[in-house]
């Protein structure tokens, strides 16, 4: 590309930026206070955490409000800022198990290995707006019986998050046949919960499907560093470490997209049913300086999906399943889910067509944005070279007409 430098114009930069600033820090309204953008817009304090990559609440709150609530630029705001912090330690691997679930549920397992619970979500509420006024709706909330009686609610889940007595017992009182036994007539380990029975860590439902030899096993030996996509670059061929991290970082609207552009295609008629969607509080370890012990440190809120697919191709095993991963910062069911499928979606196409590089390269919204906002900067001799080349091929024309 062709720049040219611009001279002049400079009082018109700063006068811009005098009203940015105005509209920024003045106003008739009171002060945004950063309590109020984490406590209120939670969910897009998580996209902008998500996209900019970047664990930090009150730093992307503050992104938020400087962005004037642009998502996108207060992703980038937060992953500039994320640059310029120096890396004093590295964390500890930790296993996705020890997530300490707020809300786990499994569409695709009506009764699965551990209890289903409903958390917080949108999913059963209509998409009406609301116009009750602040005072009758703290009045409202006020007033509930904080302590209802249980009615059962979807997913077979009672009102405390924990499932129906009838769900996973029969009359004579044992386990449901078709919910927790595996086909050697065993009961799928642990369906009361995780470790010592505990109802935040239930057991995985993939651990019920490989006991029932219904999934291909993708494990390979060894543990691999994970591919670090901020210091190597990424292109087609990258190990799938890779690719997760660029989708866990990618633009959500732009995942969402490029995922049903590919799920919703002709001549498909299936799609992926996600086995688990977990939302969570997972810890953060680092190594103690001076002991060399792992240290919790702190707790990240993830939301992590894991979706199942049906293998129907010829040169696949059409007897299994195959499952997709998705892993993000803070509380996006969307994004985990589109990511999983995408995960199913590179992993199956094997390099046939362009999808691994449009996962790869095209998802990332800073960078996406960043091309389409230096539109708008000076392109004085790239437009004149094509008015040159215009002209150029326009006098070729009419002097071969003129002969």
């Amino acid at each position: 590309m062709g720049y040219s430098g611009a001279s002049g114009g400079h009082e018109a930069v700063l006068a811009a930026e005098k009203l940015v600033e105005r509209r920024r820090y003045g106003g008739a309204s009171a002060w945004l206070g950063i309590d109020q953008i984490t406590g209120r817009l939670g969910l897009a304090v998580d996209r902008v955490m998500g996209e900019g990559g970047l664990w930090a609440p009150e730093l992307a709150a503050r992104a938020l409000r400087q962005a004037e609530g642009d998502v996108q630029e207060a992703a980038q705001l937060i992953r500039a800022h994320r640059s310029t912090v120096p890396r004093v330690a590295y964390s500890e691997p930790v296993h996705a198990d020890e997530l300490r679930i707020s809300r786990r549920i499994s569409p695709a397992f009506r009764n699965p290995p551990g209890s289903q619970l409903l958390g917080r979500t949108l999913d059963y509420v209509g998409r009406l707006l609301d116009l009750m006024p602040e005072d009758q709706a703290r009045a409202r909330l006020q007033a509930a019986d904080p302590s209802p009686e249980p009615v059962p609610a979807a997913h077979d889940l009672t009102a405390n998050g924990h499932p129906t007595a009838n769900d996973h017992v029969t009359a004579n009182g044992h386990p449901t046949a078709n919910d927790h036994v595996t086909g050697n007539g065993h009961e799928a380990g642990g369906h009361d919960g995780g470790a010592h029975g505990d109802p935040r860590r239930p057991p995985r439902l993939l651990r019920l499907l490989r006991s029932m030899g219904m999934v291909v096993d993708r494990r390979t030996e060894g543990d691999p560093e994970p591919y670090d996509i901020t210091r190597a670059p990424i292109r087609p061929g990258v190990p799938r470490s890779a690719r997760l991290t660029a989708m866990a970082r990618a633009e959500t609207g732009a995942l969402v997209h490029l995922w049903y552009a590919n799920t919703f295609q002709p001549g498909r008629h299936n799609h992926e049913f996600p086995g688990e969607v977990r939302h969570g509080a997972l810890p953060v370890r680092v190594r103690h300086p001076l002991t060399g012990a792992p240290v919790t440190v702190t707790e990240v809120r993830v939301t992590e999906v894991e979706t199942i697919d049906d293998l129907d191709r010829a040169e696949e095993d059409r007897s299994r399943l195959d499952l997709g991963y998705g892993m993000c910062f803070g509380h996006n069911e969307r994004k985990a889910i589109a990511m999983a499928g995408l995960d199913l979606l590179v992993h199956r196409d094997a390099g046939r067509t362009g999808v691994e590089q449009e996962v790869l390269l095209t998802l990332d919204g800073i960078e996406a944005s960043g091309f389409l906002e230096h539109l708008k900067l000076p392109h004085y001799v790239d437009f004149r070279s094509v008015l040159d080349r215009k002209r150029a091929v326009r006098a070729a024309m009419e002097e071969a007409v003129a002969r």
